[in-house]
């Protein structure tokens, strides 16, 4: 039954595709496409949003005037990131990740191409995962839903990966713009963080699928704000130091929060057992959100608290409630509070739940930007309204960890009708991502796929040798000869080959050198010279290239040796050659690919 399904979906795929390039321009197909693309990852955003609210808010009903409710937040975190582990393990049986850099990793290493169970897989674990309280959030995930309902909208038409690439890009965009209700943020989202070239083609379609996504949100949320502010005032000049201020120290916190998580990622990776892991981050997140329960979840009422200038609020629950008077106490919970966010986020992570960086940030961003104004205010040298500074500490934050200045600038504009705050938002913006370049030269989605060897990069060239593989650029039709033998053994092969260097190869596979033709040429009709071995008769050569080598390095050595083969060897074995020649019609074959319109 399920082979005669398969038969019947090629045949009407194969009859589709047949019609498509008959009837559509590249151009009019993938307008067509943005709607369906973005529907279905606007459906994705709502979904996820509705499932961890619902799981959330079951959980929170439980909730009696009673204090037990407060060591729940030590037990519940742990239980969603197991059952997303159970979910994980045992239903999906794959590894789910953490969204946003295996779709940048798709994009630079594998032509765009993601799996089909990415489309539903992050939407059931990160809501068990952020319902149940694990420090996350949903915007990661749902756009690498987005981007993955895209892929493989994409691989179900067999597009070419430019096409791919936009389609990713297409659902992204629309996630974003659906979870947030901002479709201009989405757009510059995925333009800033996904796309390879910025072009109308790519951009019209972008723009109808962040549309229809916007509108798929409305439909079922309604106008669904996630903040409840507007910003009416416009930016007074006066406080344009303070603002400057702030964008050094959300650049910092941006750092430290980075710092952490991939410390603390480093640490637990050297934890073979995986429940150990559980277990242990398990309890150090539970302690955290015990201490401070505003680290509960993705945050949200936190964050409006924080715009609102209500930090009696963030205090509710905790340890230090009885102290929401004491604005100095205050004021030291919510930096405590700041510093174990970037625990509580790396545990959640740690232990094996899914989420985003995203949510975190605007958290740190919001509290942060209250904090800033608080303490100014209380020293007696600025009168600051507390509700702008922490809105323009959001942006600053998503500026500084993702590396996306634009998409912090306009998502807080969009949502809370900030635009009157441009200036200071602009000025916020660029200092945090200055100051955490100083001590990260990637973002937080690219940091971890720089350390696998591959750069996700704006720049064409960079992009196109990032897709490339050195394995698959490996030569193996060379004559090899054995150390012992002579130029008599070596004149046959040098006759029959058609390669002008002969890698000289011991019997247990060890390289040893090679003996390039143009070296042998002047004397291999020397019959005198014929018993001379043929180790005195070969080099070792000044460059070699080590078994899945980035093609960056590759590139590099052969500019520098201006060879035309350079040999690939592993632990000393002879593997093959990589040619200057094949280099380049690779890349020139992926160059029209990524290209074609």
């Amino acid at each position: 039954m399920r082979l005669r399904l398969n038969t019947r979906l090629k045949i009407w795929r194969k009859s589709l595709n047949k019609w498509r390039l008959a009837h559509l321009s590249d151009r009019r197909l993938m307008i067509i496409l943005a709607i369906p693309t973005g529907f279905l990852a606007g459906v994705a955003a709502v979904l996820i949003k509705f499932l961890t609210h619902s799981i959330r808010d079951g959980l929170f009903a439980l909730r009696t005037e009673d204090n037990w409710f407060n060591l729940m937040f030590f037990i519940l975190p742990a239980i969603g990131i197991l059952l997303t582990i159970i979910v994980i393990r045992y239903i999906i049986r794959r590894e789910v990740g953490h969204g946003i850099p295996g779709l940048l990793y798709a994009l630079s290493r594998n032509k765009g191409i993601v799996k089909p169970y990415t489309t539903f897989s992050s939407i059931i674990t990160s809501a068990l995962t952020v319902g149940f309280g694990g420090s996350v959030g949903l915007e990661g995930p749902s756009v690498s839903t987005g981007g993955s309902i895209g892929s493989n909208i994409g691989q179900f038409l067999k597009l070419n990966q430019k096409q791919i690439n936009v389609l990713i890009g297409m659902g992204g965009a629309s996630a974003l713009a659906a979870i947030f209700q901002a479709p201009i943020t989405g757009v510059i989202f995925a333009m800033e963080v996904f796309m390879i070239d910025i072009s109308m083609t790519a951009l019209i379609p972008i723009i109808i699928s962040a549309f229809v996504a916007i509108l798929t949100s409305y439909y079922f949320l309604g106008r669904a704000f996630e903040y409840e502010i507007t910003i009416a005032e416009s930016f007074v000049p006066s406080n344009s130091l303070y603002y400057i201020g702030l964008g050094v120290v959300v650049g910092l916190v941006s750092a430290y929060f980075m710092k952490v998580y991939f410390d603390v990622d480093k640490r637990f990776r050297k934890i073979e057992n995986h429940w150990v892991r559980f277990i242990v981050a398990s309890l150090g997140l539970g302690t955290l959100i015990f201490v401070f329960p505003s680290l509960y979840g993705d945050g949200y009422e936190t964050i409006n608290a924080a715009l609102n200038g209500r930090w009696a609020d963030i205090m509710q629950n905790s340890l230090f409630e009885p102290f929401s008077d004491n604005i100095w106490i205050v004021v030291l919970v919510v930096v405590a509070m700041i510093l174990c966010k970037a625990f509580a986020t790396s545990f959640t992570f740690a232990a094996g739940g899914v989420g985003g960086t995203f949510a975190p940030a605007l958290f740190l961003g919001a509290v942060t930007g209250m904090a800033y104004a608080l303490i100014i205010n209380n020293l007696g040298i600025g009168n600051l309204d507390v509700s702008k500074f922490a809105l323009v500490g959001m942006s600053g934050l998503i500026a500084g960890m993702l590396h996306a200045p634009l998409t912090g600038i306009f998502l807080i504009a969009e949502i809370t009708n900030g635009y009157s705050l441009m200036v200071p938002l602009m000025v916020v913006s660029a200092l945090s991502l200055a100051i955490n370049r100083l001590f990260f030269k990637e973002s937080i989605y690219t940091q971890s796929i720089a350390e696998k060897g591959v750069k996700v990069s704006f720049n064409k060239d960079e992009t196109i040798l990032n897709m490339m593989t050195s394995n698959h650029l490996i030569e193996t039709n060379f004559s090899m000869i054995r150390p012992e033998q002579t130029l008599r053994d070596l004149i046959p092969l040098i006759a029959s080959s058609t390669r002008n260097i002969f890698p000289v190869v011991a019997e247990n596979g060890d390289f040893k050198g090679h003996i390039l033709f143009d070296d042998v040429r002047k004397f291999m009709f020397d019959t005198n010279l014929y018993d001379v071995s043929v180790d005195k008769l070969m080099v070792y050569p000044d460059y070699e290239i080590s078994l899945g080598e980035p093609m960056e390095s590759v590139v590099q050595k052969f500019e520098e040796s201006h060879k035309y083969n350079i040999p690939v060897i592993d632990d000393g074995k002879y593997i093959g050659y990589i040619s200057r020649a094949n280099v380049f019609t690779t890349y020139q074959a992926t160059l029209k690919e990524i290209s074609a319109e």
